[in-house]
């Protein structure tokens, strides 16, 4: 009975036939299909069209909400806040009501620039000059300044002004050991001048040039060496004199650092010594010895606990 039943249920043989349309139902079938679509799309429209007009992106538009008196937004309702008191004092300007003088900026070609101003820009521009410029030469030359050792009227004006001496530029560069430029540190080492003297412009004057190491360290003092000199075998007699001084000053301070050497080795063998006594010294053992241990003999024994170094002790 079980091998009479079939597998698989038997094919319908009308299916077919019945599934299969003519052209005019399948073009009806459409037709009423494109019809459900454009009603459902009027529908929409008129759903959007009740509501809001869409945009070009078919979005709902942004609705503006009415405010109330309520809101924070509404027209004269809401009152200015008032200054913090920890703000400290400040000033309030109008700066409609400002006027622009264009302080520390540059100002522009026009009507504007102030006539007066510009001319005492030029009257300073003028004095500058002039105050660079060397003074004029007389057309009669014996009352033209001269240079004192070789009678040329080409003479350094900054000496000139600075220290008061006519000398030209070719006599400053053939004759250095009297026309040339000292330093401070090189006037208090060689000739023992002292900062007083030298800051002293009516003993010796002296001319400020920027320092060469660095803008920010102090300005240059250089002093004519001829000035000098002069000074200098004024203090101390003659140059004999000041090279005498020069030499007890050079063995003196080379004795005080001799001296200070010595000191300082006798310090360092001191502390080295003590260094190597007090090593030796902690080195040193110290015998611990225990109880007396009486023997049978009757002799005395005491064992030292570091070292176990034993001696014998008599009892009497």
């Amino acid at each position: 009975m079980a091998d009479s039943r079939p597998s698989t249920p038997p094919p319908r043989e009308n299916a077919s036939a019945s599934l299969q349309l003519t052209p005019e139902q399948v073009k009806q079938i459409e037709i009423n299909r494109l019809k459900a679509k454009a009603r459902q799309r009027e529908k929409e429209q008129e759903a959007s069209t009740s509501t809001a007009i869409p945009n070009a992106h078919n979005k709902r538009p942004l609705g503006v909400t009415p405010a109330v008196s309520s809101s924070p937004t509404a027209p004269g309702g809401s009152k200015p806040l008032k200054r913090d008191l920890r703000l400290g004092t400040y000033f309030e300007y109008d700066l409609s009501k400002m006027v622009n003088s264009k302080g520390g900026f540059l100002l522009e070609d026009g009507n504007e620039i102030d006539e007066e101003v510009r001319r005492k820009e030029k009257e300073r521009e003028r004095q500058r000059a002039r105050q660079n410029l060397d003074p004029p030469m007389h057309l009669d030359a014996s009352l033209n300044p001269k240079c004192v050792d070789c009678q040329s009227m080409d003479i350094d004006q900054t000496f000139k002004k600075v220290f008061g001496c006519l000398v030209c530029k070719k006599c400053q560069n053939e004759k250095p050991e009297r026309y040339s430029l000292l330093t401070k540190t090189e006037c208090k080492e060689d000739y023992l001048l002292t900062d007083p003297e030298l800051r002293d412009e009516e003993l010796l004057p002296h001319l400020l040039k920027a320092n060469p190491h660095a803008s920010t360290y102090a300005n240059m003092m250089l002093y004519l060496r001829f000035q000098v000199e002069e000074f200098a075998w004024k203090k101390w007699g003659s140059p004999e004199a000041l090279d005498a001084e020069y030499e007890r000053r050079t063995a003196e301070k080379k004795k005080k650092k001799n001296k200070k050497f010595e000191q300082g080795l006798k310090e360092l063998r001191k502390r080295t010594k003590e260094g190597v006594w007090q090593r030796r010294k902690d080195e040193e053992h110290k015998h611990v010895f225990g109880a007396l241990e009486t023997g049978l003999d009757g002799m005395g024994k005491q064992v030292c606990h570091t070292c176990g170094f034993t001696i014998d002790v008599e009892v009497i």
